[in-house]
């Protein structure tokens, strides 16, 4: 056994970057995520990489066991070569092997894995060491603890993540290639009576084409007076984006006596943008084609409530469309032609959807003559209002979870949970069936949306919520590994072979709460663990819309039979609204979280390890988590960033989500840990955080991940206590200290990309960049993402935010320019200990909103700047008497102070009428004013006007160039501000 006071690999150095880029790829082949979707599931690399260097003592630790230093000698020159003599080689060797172990295409090599497992080992020679997951959610930790040799305790409250936890740590490892075999069968089985049933409410007359999927658009009519046209709500009219195929509709408008106005649909390739038509739905307001009249947000809520969400066609007794929603095309492929088709629709396609109506009707009238024996045919059970800003649909009549699909979807679901739930089968293999079925709940609802770009339906979960789609996809269940019950199978098939083979034994899973006791003390080597990230992501509201149908599925025995899954104790944080009666606040999320890790440290242990891994956007979230493990009683001793999520997320773009995981490292704090001075903790402070940033900047982490990878060092300093207590004998909050933190972080890192003292700055001495320019550089440091190189071979986050489109209910920034933001609560963080009055700031350089801080684009304050008149006025006064450029100063700052613009001048020129009477203004202009003139100048394409400007400035000093040289640095690479400040610098005379 490891001494207790013997150090891991993971509390003195661990592989960042080589292991952040084997994280961060996309690819699904093999991946355990392929058996069901769970939200932020954490990549397999990371947690291989990070379980190695917990269960690993450090070779350079003078208690490390002679017998492990010898062991891995000879384990690990097969894979990284000669080891020298010393430690600290060894060190590096064991490091390398981890890096490389944490390769998609080397988790399953056999000489990795014996490797592996030998080093584990030789660690604990005595007794195979026990690693805990009480969040074990989407089960990645718990199963690379199986795949290196250990055992694994998973647990979860929900049923959901129970029932993925149980087939993937208990039936793929003990019988896997039985249970494909039986799979294989069985599943075959459910398809041909799926086979008979898809025929008949789907259309078939083509056989030469083979559908795979249908567009609609719900509809709500117009209330203008004199119109009533009906309105299709549709974002996009377009079909298809690529470059050499391009295809989308387009209407005409009918009018005729006696009737309103309607429109037909037609569609066309279009030779240019401008010729398909704008949408008529945004920010939940609908605009009528017709009458171009706006149905305001109230009155589209109204009208789908009256139409229960208006997924369904509305139908007369003959099987006449009346209103409801309206198919807008048809995609297919034909046997002949490679590539997606598109048709638009005929009466025969509404001809199947009545046929699939009157089906169902028929399939519930028969429970309830029968007795209503059961559950209801289609899930009945109400959506929660708690979490109305993530799952928006109740507001527009979706108020139950049958209610997301379509009258056709929900007798094709129906007919497969029907048939699950008859079939003479293992109880693994029917939840491997009740996992297939769970994918096509996926893509088989009136929530998924086509993407253009890509031609491909995106499936009802591609954001962390369920918002309202206006214009949805609806998949041909018969077509494509995707969207096919056999599909999905013989995916699900091959993962119990390869899961079976790499797998050498199975754990031990448990529905249970965190908080509560679930194994002895003392009893597991290894507490690792990745709780809820906060008011993130809404599990249990989520999972309820596979959870209904699992139930309905499943007997009693394999899945619980709770009306929906778990939400009193479940430890995250509602956020608020006036529809919610949820009391989850940070307060619950602290509290769950402290009494959580108190059972992890009361089963650790004494010579264990744990790691806590957290991802979370906001101050907020981190502070509460951080303040649940100290109070504890955990001694955090490590932290390290892995990238893990995709860059590609919606989430992640023009903010400042995190790309990676920040995994905190923590022992049990000593029972006899002593008192700690304050004046001590602060002199310690910023020396570790310099250290600390240059190491991570050295790694390539940058921006916000730098940012909260910064906090776990800092917090060992003040962790490592009991307590701390100022000279006067008052304790230290642990609130007090990250406020600290947060200005020491922040300090340091305008130190580095300004060169300012900040100490001078908040003295306000000379030579100091002023307040705007320091809140302009520390927003776009602090925006700045983890840049790493992604391999094709890494494992993935399954966070599957992959849509394109921003959510309706958000109202969004829209043109070319719509800056930069930042979560409010990091920015005034940051500021606020720095003396920097964000206020002050407010409508000049930022704009705050709903929470979010955003940084004006250069374009926005082209008027505060330059006046009604534009950078060109004021340019051609410089460029007439150029001597204007020292003065050019006075004319900038706000709107008040911009120089007054004469409407005529010779040859019709803007004339600038710049006397010192007209800049009399109390707001003074700042260096980033001057920045962002020139830059303006520049894109206005006035190179003489810009020479003279950069001239007059180099003469009045340094601060010019060295604020815009620091902004070049810092905007992002791909950002008009980037390219206007480089072309800019460039015309510096030399």
């Amino acid at each position: 056994m490891i001494p207790k006071e013997c150090k891991r690999l993971a509390e003195v150095d661990f592989p960042i970057a080589e292991v952040s880029r084997h994280s961060e790829s996309s690819s699904r082949q093999g991946h355990p995520s392929t058996l069901h979707l769970w939200w932020a599931r954490r990549p397999l690399a990371a947690c291989r990489a990070m379980l190695m260097a917990l269960l690993l003592p450090d070779p350079a630790d003078n208690l490390c066991p002679d017998s492990f230093k010898q062991k891995a000698r000879v384990l690990l020159p097969e894979l990284v070569g000669t080891i020298k003599a010393d430690d600290f080689a060894l060190r590096k060797a064991l490091l390398r092997f981890i890096a490389d172990f944490a390769r998609w295409d080397k988790s399953a090599h056999p000489a990795y894995l014996n490797v592996g497992r030998g080093l584990v080992k030789a660690a604990y020679p005595e007794e195979t060491p026990l690693v805990v997951d009480p969040f074990a959610g989407g089960g990645s930790i718990p199963l690379e603890a199986l795949r290196i040799g250990c055992d694994s305790f998973a647990s979860d409250l929900n049923p959901v993540a129970c029932l993925i936890l149980r087939t993937l740590l208990e039936d793929l490892p003990n019988d896997g290639h039985s249970l494909a075999e039986e799979l294989n069968y069985v599943g075959e089985s459910i398809q041909r009576q799926l086979d008979e049933q898809v025929a008949s409410i789907y259309r078939t007359r083509d056989a030469d084409l083979n559908t795979i999927a249908y567009l609609w658009a719900r509809t709500v009519q117009c209330e203008s007076p004199n119109c009533g046209a009906e309105i299709p709500l549709i974002r996009s009219f377009w079909l298809c984006k690529k470059a050499h195929k391009k295809k989308a509709i387009r209407y005409n408008i009918v009018r005729s006596k006696n009737r309103s106005p309607h429109l037909e649909f037609e569609m066309f390739t279009p030779k240019n943008d401008a010729e398909v038509p704008p949408a008529t739905v945004a920010n939940a307001k609908a605009t009528c084609p017709c009458c171009k009249a706006v149905l305001p947000a109230p009155r589209v809520r109204a009208q789908l409530k009256a139409q229960r969400g208006g997924a369904d066609v509305e139908f007369d007794r003959g099987g006449n469309r009346l209103g409801g929603a309206r198919m807008i095309a048809v995609v297919f492929s034909g046997n002949d032609r490679s590539g997606r088709q598109y048709r638009m629709p005929d009466n025969e396609d509404y001809a199947a959807v009545f046929n699939a109506q009157e089906r169902l009707r028929r399939v519930e009238s028969d429970w309830r003559e029968n007795g209503q024996i059961g559950y209801s045919p289609v899930p009945d059970e109400t959506i929660s209002l708690n979490e109305i800003r993530r799952i928006s649909v109740p507001l527009y009549g979706v108020t139950t979870w049958g209610d997301i699909f379509t009258s056709r979807q929900k007798l094709f679901l129906y007919t497969i949970s029907e048939s699950i739930k008859k079939v003479d089968a293992s109880a693994s293999c029917r939840r491997m069936c009740a996992l297939a079925l769970d994918r096509l709940v996926m893509i088989s609802s009136a929530h998924c949306r086509w993407k253009p770009t890509g031609e491909s339906l995106i499936d009802m979960f591609g954001r962390h919520a369920l918002g309202m789609v206006w214009d949805f996809a609806e998949s041909h269940p018969g077509m494509g590994e995707s969207s096919s019950f056999r599909g999905w199978i013989a995916k699900l098939s091959s993962l119990s072979r390869a899961i079976s083979s790499q797998i050498p034994n199975a754990g031990q899973v448990e529905q249970s709460d965190a908080t509560h006791s679930y194994l002895p003390d003392e009893s597991c080597q290894i507490w690792f663990t990745d709780p809820p990230y906060y008011d993130s992501i809404p599990y249990s509201h989520l999972s309820d819309s596979f959870y209904v149908w699992l139930k309905r599925c499943l007997p009693t025995s394999l899945i619980s039979s709770d009306l929906l899954t778990p939400k009193d104790n479940e430890c995250v944080v509602d956020r608020p609204h006036k529809l919610s009666n949820s009391t989850k606040n940070e307060a619950y999320f602290e509290g769950k979280i402290t009494e959580a890790a108190a059972v992890g440290r009361r089963i650790l242990n004494p010579s264990g390890c744990a790691s806590i891994v957290f991802a979370h956007k906001t101050t907020e979230g981190w502070e509460a988590l951080l303040s649940g493990i100290i109070r504890s009683k955990w001694c955090i001793t490590a932290s390290w960033p892995i990238a893990t999520e995709l860059k590609s997320r919606l989430n992640a773009r023009d903010t400042a989500s995190l790309n990676t995981s920040v995994h905190i490292v923590c022992r049990p704090r000593d029972s006899e840990a002593i008192v700690g001075d304050w004046s001590t903790v602060l002199q310690e402070l910023p020396k570790r955080i310099a250290s600390w940033m240059n190491r991570l900047q050295d790694e390539g982490i940058r921006g916000a991940d730098l940012v909260f990878a910064c906090i776990g060092p800092a917090l060992e300093i003040y962790s490592r206590y009991s307590r701390v207590e100022t000279a006067d004998g008052k304790e230290v909050k642990l609130d007090t200290y990250l406020e600290k933190v947060w200005e020491v972080v922040g300090r340091i890192a305008l130190e580095n990309v300004l060169g300012t003292d900040e100490a001078q700055a908040r003295n306000g001495m000379a030579g100091v960049l002023e307040e705007d320019a320091r809140l302009t550089a520390l927003f776009l440091w602090t925006l700045q993402s983890t840049e790493s190189d992604v391999t094709s071979n890494g494992a993935i986050s399954d966070d599957n935010d992959q849509d394109d489109d921003a959510d309706d209910e958000e109202e969004v920034p829209t043109g070319p320019s719509k800056g930069f933001s930042l979560v409010f609560d990091v920015v005034i963080r940051f500021t606020r200990p720095l003396g920097i009055h964000i206020d002050t700031w407010e409508g000049r350089i930022i704009e705050t909103k709903k929470g979010v801080v955003r940084l004006m684009s250069v374009t926005e304050r082209a008027k505060a700047l330059f006046g009604d008149a534009g950078a060109s006025a004021v340019a051609y006064e410089i460029e007439t008497d150029p001597a204007k450029a020292a003065q050019f100063e006075l004319s900038l700052g706000v709107v008040e102070a911009a120089p007054k613009i004469k409407s005529k001048g010779r040859r019709g020129r803007p004339a600038v009428d710049v006397t010192d009477d007209d800049f009399s203004t109390e707001q003074q202009v700042t260096t980033l004013d001057r920045v962002h003139a020139a830059m303006l100048l520049q894109k206005a394409g006035r190179a003489n006007a810009l020479r003279a400007l950069l001239k007059a400035e180099q003469q009045r000093g340094s601060d010019f160039l060295r604020l815009a040289n620091a902004l070049s640095a810092l905007y992002p690479k791909s950002s008009e501000e980037k390219r206007l400040l480089d072309a800019m610098l460039l015309a510096v005379p030399r």
